[in-house]
């Protein structure tokens, strides 16, 4: 049934009597201190006094004062902490703009402020609800999306809480509004706070907010079931009254400390299941019900045993919730006898505890802080995973001391949720782009973006969304994608459906577009990372196609990507090298290479010699991948160069018999210098930005040289950092060349 609310106590003068209404909290929560409940109550009343809202308002109980006192006597009831009181006193004055937020914080501190903004920031996500546009698909999808981002967004369980409350507030205050409002607010309760009471395990928000939407949702079948129960009302409590004598009677004797009360049934729950079963108002068994609370789960068989003797059992109406509970932790037994006069009775048995979870859920945590009454961790915990999963929170449960902890979201969340500009809710990947937003929408948004703007500003199209963000696409009536969204390095596609689309795009090019656009993107990639010397057949025959066209047309459509190709020359260059620098070895030790190779200890493999001190020359700083040759020293072991490397050549000329062939071994992950070149316009905070790119992707710099030029208004830098492969350095290149300012950034090879 709809709960009456109680009317606020008042002074003699009318006004408000919030000594009384603090009397009245401290029966939930005893440890409750005085001084700063009463100083927020006693703020948000001088703050009606100065700005009083209007007339309407404070006839339904609807302004600051009066919602705030109502907010926290439910937090109370919800046996909160103080903090989450004092929020709720001053969380629509919040709301109505009446008391600044950052004032909020200075009076009473940062942790009441940030319970306070969290509930502000559920409020502006759940506006998104009560759209009936269906742009994205059907409205069930666009209500679970938002529901889904309600949780996502807050980090503190006490946040949703409030807004339960909050939410729990409003709808009984419209009452007095006109229809169009009440099924407004009562539509966003049903879909949104009703499944999180649920789960929460709150049930008597969850079964209030659930008549109380009904009410407003389905005038018609709510009164119709409000006038039949209404109608029975003494008939049935007399029968209650029978049955729960006979009851307390028959526990007694069988030695069963029991409480026993007769149990109203709430309207919503009556109609759902006459609607489900097809069962008249007279059929419905549970609308005579009791329960019955006793001390042990123990306690709670032998009562079923008492009451299957004492009456006959209904078959197909039991119910052991307590061997196998509900999905949100729910716990007792239901069954349904044949009780006095012939009529028949619902009957729940549960513990005290039980109970205090049927009806708190996750709130009933609060009310075991006492050592003395200390619940184990473990129940407490069982029931917050099973919130995780429900709600798709993926991150993994902590202690039990701090329930901010607990509930920490999306740093390892598998989606994110994003605001179109119209208020919709989107669901996409974790990190998912601007573009990967623009083709969720449609294709023709993707195709056609030009760029993109997140909350308002300007971003690069491979920025990461977040959980929150308002995206906005920009537009152009001839603008294309970009084949640079195929490159994986640059990371502006993180789902298939995006790359999936783009590559089908180009494919509807013509085919010598698709050979230009390809020739000219590789060649851009070898030039960067200072790859050459490799025979266009040799590298289509590397990736089974018949000839360079093919290749550059498969990567101009997205059919291969620029890593495959990357790979393929990497192969095709240390098959090279090795064939050169075997026909370079002496007779001797060449006999001995093609008999036998030894792989070094470290990640170069020095074929036919067995292990050697070895050390990367440091004119050419190879690196996995590079085609390389080896250098015997007199002293130092073998030097590693590139194969192409100007003093190599030069030594193979002048000493050819201390050269030795050596190639990566793959045995181990190493990493190797090598340097970088990064041509710029000038400007203030230039290789800080540089840095942190390489701080970001744990890139070690072990070398800087830069060089500003006065006249042009341009830097050149030179550094030396220390990668693992081809592979890591070209994405490293590619985000240094996304930076403001920075007009190439490339791999720096001496010159010949």
């Amino acid at each position: 049934m709809v709960k009456v609310r109680d009317d606020h106590p008042v002074t003699a003068e009318g006004e408000i009597d919030l000594q009384s209404w603090y009397s009245g909290l401290e029966q939930f929560v005893p440890q409750l201190a005085r001084e700063p409940v009463m100083r927020a109550a006693r703020r948000v009343q001088q703050i009606e006094q100065l700005d009083p809202s209007p007339p309407e308002y404070r006839a339904h109980n609807y302004d600051c004062l009066q919602m705030g006192l109502e907010m926290a006597r439910l937090v109370a009831e919800m046996h909160l902490d103080q903090d989450s009181i004092i929020a709720a006193i001053l969380y629509r004055a919040v709301r109505r703009d009446k008391l600044p937020i950052a004032q909020l914080e200075q009076e009473f501190g940062d942790k009441i402020g940030k319970l306070v903004r969290g509930v502000q920031s559920m409020a502006a996500i759940s506006a998104a609800a009560t759209s009936n546009d269906t742009v994205f698909g059907k409205n069930q999808d666009q209500v679970r999306n938002v529901r889904a981002m309600l949780v996502a967004v807050i980090d503190d369980v006490r946040v949703l809480l409030l807004k339960l409350a909050e939410r729990t507030c409003a709808i009984r205050a419209v009452k007095g509004f006109d229809a169009a409002r009440q099924q407004r607010l009562a539509r966003e309760v049903f879909d949104l706070y009703v499944p999180m009471a649920h789960r929460l395990g709150v049930g008597h928000i969850e079964w209030e907010l659930e008549d109380l939407s009904f009410r407003y949702l389905e005038p018609e079948a709510y009164q119709s079931i409000a006038r039949l129960l209404d109608e029975r009302r003494r008939d049935r409590d007399d029968y209650i009254q029978l049955v729960t004598e006979q009851l307390r009677q028959e526990m007694h004797n069988a030695g069963v400390a029991a409480q026993i009360y007769g149990r109203s049934k709430h309207i919503y729950s009556i109609w759902r299941k006459m609607q489900k079963k097809g069962l008249d108002f007279s059929q419905i068994f549970d609308v005579r019900a009791v329960r019955i609370l006793v001390p042990t789960v123990r306690d709670c068989y032998t009562t079923l045993g008492v009451v299957h003797s004492l009456w006959k059992h209904i078959p197909n109406e039991f119910d052991d919730y307590i061997a196998n509970p509900k999905e949100n932790g729910y716990r007792s037994l239901h069954t349904a006898v044949i009780g006095p006069q012939g009529r028949v009775v619902e009957v729940q048995i549960r513990t005290e505890e039980m109970h205090e979870e049927a009806e708190y859920g996750v709130c009933a945590h609060w009310l075991y802080k006492d050592p003395g009454k200390a619940r184990k961790s473990k129940d407490y915990e069982e029931k917050i995973a099973w919130l995780q999963q429900a709600l798709e929170w993926h991150e993994e449960m902590g202690g039990l001391g701090n329930i901010a902890e607990h509930l920490r979201s999306y740093e390892r969340q598998e989606r994110i949720y994003v605001f179109t500009p119209d208020d919709h809710v989107v669901s996409l990947p974790h990190n998912a782009t601007p573009v990967d937003f623009a083709y969720h929408v449609h294709t023709e948004v993707g195709n056609s973006c030009r760029g993109a703007k997140v909350n308002g500003r300007i971003v690069p199209l491979n920025h990461p969304l977040q959980t929150g963000d308002r995206v906005e696409i920009l537009r152009g009536p001839h603008s294309r994608p970009s084949r640079d969204w195929l490159n994986s390095s640059l990371q502006y596609i993180r789902t298939a459906r995006a790359r999936a689309k783009v590559q089908q795009w180009f494919r509807q090019q013509n085919r010598e577009q698709n050979i230009l656009d390809g020739r000219n993107l590789l060649e851009k990639e070898f030039q960067r990372l200072a790859i050459t010397g490799i025979e266009p057949q040799q590298l289509a025959d590397e990736v089974n196609l018949k000839s360079i066209d093919d290749v550059h047309a498969d990567l101009g459509l997205g059919r291969l990507r620029l890593s495959q190709l990357l790979n393929a020359a990497q192969r095709i260059e240390n098959r090279t090298a090795q064939r050169a620098q075997m026909e370079l070895l002496p007779t001797t030790l060449a006999r001995a290479a093609r008999s036998e190779a030894t792989l070094a200890k470290d990640a170069v493999a020095i074929q036919g010699v067995g292990n050697l001190l070895t050390q990367f020359a440091s004119c050419c700083k190879p690196v996995p991948g590079d085609a390389i040759t080896g250098f015997i020293t007199r002293g130092r072991g073998v030097s590693i160069h590139r194969a192409d490397c100007n003093n190599i050549l030069q030594l193979e000329d002048n000493e050819p018999g201390r050269i030795i062939a050596v190639d990566w071994s793959g045995r181990t992950a190493q990493i190797y210098p090598v340097d970088i070149l990064i041509e710029a316009y000038d400007r203030s905070g230039l290789l800080r930005d540089i840095t942190t790119v390489l701080a970001r992707d744990s890139i070690n710099v072990i070398a800087v040289n830069t060089l500003s030029h006065k006249e042009s208004g341009t830097a050149t830098m030179r550094l030396t950092i220390e990668v693992t492969s081809f592979d890591e350095l070209g994405k490293v290149l590619a985000r240094i060349n996304q930076l403001s300012n920075v007009i190439e950034a490339r791999r720096f090879t001496a010159p010949a």
